[in-house]
């Protein structure tokens, strides 16, 4: 398969191992209910970090994630910022921001992405799948970037999001009207992909015709359409008399005059019966049969998703400025209806949904959305690594949960009619109707005109504010705005906001100025040990259980108190490895399972090979052992 070279790949390639492992940090001020890091998450850090503190928890897990990275349009003044260790690299860094005079920006994005979708990819459930949204600065090499890093076989669609409702007349050449959104699973076999909701109106515009119970249907012939396999000589039991409505007798005939055949076989025709129409021309008699529109399964999700259904740009900036108001200093928001869409087509109701570039927050407020209108128990994980992480991103979350005050417009349609040419003609009649609902609203022309109508009843009070009728692709439309102050309900839920604490370190382990917090650790030794994400500890399990693995039972013997660690209390003896042992027999005896070794994590041990051997025990020694897989 081909590969995309950049400059500075052979740097990046392996990069994320290098990134330090940081602790989520919980924020119970900037929370919202008690903090729990299995619920939902807003991060607040460096994307990269966070991912890698994602991972202990959360390796494998993940279902559907949504990110709107850089476009890298030359005009978005990004930083390419990873500590990469490389002559090239600092150089680099020197000329921050990437602009559209640096003559390398391609290759910085690329070099930004790479490690962070490794991670990405890394986070994702063998179900899931990753949504990324760009336009055509680096679309084509993302595609080569996710070939490579995803596999070919599980690029899944090319998606067009109609993000523009009106053209850019300003434009140079082409007015852009779309972005692009890249759709990859983990493995395309496995990946989750629901079809669209839908009701029979919406299945297809040629189901044209309505049966006696008020079902849509089309026509299609009975006869089959022609070809060597379809004649009389090739399906002789396809071929036989139906009888017509006025009794006469109509055979499969093909349009040259030979013998055709029809589709059904005559015991078909018999039980389908009542799906059977026909129809009389100047050429004699035709048997069509019904097929029905069939909504029960829904549609197939399409490539193109029109602004109507997922929203535009222009409908996110105000959606944004409703909940945050005027001043809200975000440029390019995504609309909550894009997000819906995406999460109706590649997520469950009881999934995990990740956004490591949570800009305003519209994925966090589009899974609360979903889960106030099913019901569903969806957990989102936003990382956003801007100043803006708790002011916007949290705090658009925050209203979200618990409802907003807000202000705009709402317009409701009075009149909708299409005009033709005749119509066309008869405009003074129009006029009068738009006059007439002016009036009827309160809101004529002519300030006497509302008393005209009956001098003795009291003025109407006024719903709108002002009528409004254009003319749009041939249609009139009459609408109704009005100036709103409502307050929007909360939908619920919460969230636990988090930072990024200090890099776990040999150095800061070994001088205690540095310690994190035995969970913390723990996850990421079980993680970088096993590979797995760290199992809930089972009733009763011993203080120093962490959980258990495929092949053993994991143990940490760790406190966050340097002095505690330079202790005996922290290494591993023979009375404490004879405890481990007696309690992993009797848990796996429990389980019914073969009995299983066990690997310790401790600052030290007093006990010789052979001692270990003997009770099963593989010894980790802290804290090199954070590093040895990483």
């Amino acid at each position: 398969m081909p590969e995309i070279v950049f400059k500075g790949k052979e740097y990046v390639y392996n990069h994320h191992l290098g990134v330090p492992y940081r602790p989520l940090v919980p924020d119970a001020a900037k929370s919202v209910g008690e903090p729990n890091l299995a619920g939902n998450l807003i991060v607040h850090g460096d994307n990269l970090h966070a991912l890698k503190s994602l991972l202990p928890r959360y390796a494998g897990q993940v279902d559907l994630i949504f990110i709107d990275p850089p476009y890298n349009t030359g005009n978005e003044g990004w930083c390419y910022s990873d500590n990469v260790n490389s002559p090239i690299m600092r150089e680099w860094l020197s000329t921050n921001p990437v602009d559209g005079d640096d003559m390398l920006r391609h290759d910085k994005w690329l070099c930004m992405m790479w490690p962070r979708l490794t991670l990405l990819r890394e986070l994702l459930s063998e179900r899931g799948s990753i949504w990324i949204t760009l336009d055509d600065n680096e679309v084509h090499r993302a595609r080569m970037v996710m070939d490579e890093l995803f596999g070919e076989s599980n690029h899944v669609a090319t998606v067009i999001w109609e993000k523009a409702d009106s053209p850019k007349m300003d434009a140079d050449t082409f007015s852009t009207r779309h972005d692009t959104m890249l759709v990859y699973a983990k493995d395309a076999d496995q990946m989750t992909l629901h079809r669209l909701a839908t009701s029979e109106d919406d299945v297809a515009p040629h189901y044209d015709k309505l049966d006696e119970a008020g079902r849509r249907y089309y026509l299609k012939p009975l006869r089959a359409m022609g070809g060597q396999g379809e004649t009389r000589a090739a399906r002789p039991n396809l071929h036989y008399p139906l009888i017509a409505p006025d009794g006469t007798e109509v055979l499969p005939r093909l349009r040259d005059g030979t013998d055709g055949a029809w589709r059904w076989s005559q015991a078909k025709v018999n039980e389908e019966a009542a799906r059977i129409e026909w129809r009389q021309t100047d050429a004699g008699w035709s048997a069509y049969f019904r097929i029905y529109a069939d909504a029960s399964a829904g549609l197939p999700p399409e490539t193109i998703f029109y602004n109507g259904d997922a929203g535009s740009s222009r409908s996110a900036a105000t959606e944004l400025k409703q909940i945050m108001g005027d001043n809200v200093g975000f440029a390019t928001p995504k609309p909550t209806k894009l997000i819906e869409r995406i999460l109706e087509i590649g997520a469950s109701a009881d999934s995990l949904i990740l956004d490591s570039f949570a800009g305003s927050g519209t994925t966090a407020h589009a899974v609360l959305k979903a889960n106030a209108k099913d019901g569903g128990t969806r957990r989102f994980i936003l990382v956003e690594g801007e100043a803006y992480a708790d002011t916007l991103t949290a705090e658009r979350v925050r209203r979200a949960i618990h409802g907003y005050a807000w202000s705009g417009t709402q317009r409701e349609t009075l009149l909708e009619e299409k005009i033709t040419l005749t119509q066309f003609k008869k405009a003074a009649e129009w006029l009068a109707k738009v006059d007439a609902i002016k009036r009827a609203e309160g809101l004529a022309d002519d300030d006497g005109a509302q008393a005209s109508l009956d001098p003795a009843s009291p003025p109407k009070r006024k719903r709108f504010d002002k009528i409004e009728a254009k003319i749009d692709e041939g249609v009139l439309r009459v609408e109704g705005v009005r100036r709103v102050s409502e307050r929007a309900p909360g939908l619920g839920g919460g969230f636990t906001y988090c930072t990024l604490g200090e890099p776990v370190t040999v150095e800061g382990l070994l001088s205690g100025s540095h310690l994190p917090s035995r969970a913390a650790l723990g996850a990421w030794l079980f993680y970088t040990a096993t590979g797995a994400t760290l199992p809930p500890v089972p009733a009763g399990a011993p203080a120093h259980y962490l959980g258990e693995a495929q092949d053993k039972h994991v143990w940490l013997l760790y406190e966050p108190d340097l002095a505690w660690l330079k202790s005996p209390a922290a290494a591993l003896t023979l009375s404490v490895a004879e405890g481990f042992n007696a309690w992993g027999q009797a848990r796996d005896a429990q389980l019914g399972q073969a009995p299983k070794g066990h690997l310790v994590f401790a600052p030290a041990k007093y006990l010789s090979h052979r001692q270990l051997k003997d009770h099963g025990v593989d010894y980790a020694a802290l804290p090199f052992a954070l590093f040895r897989e990483a």
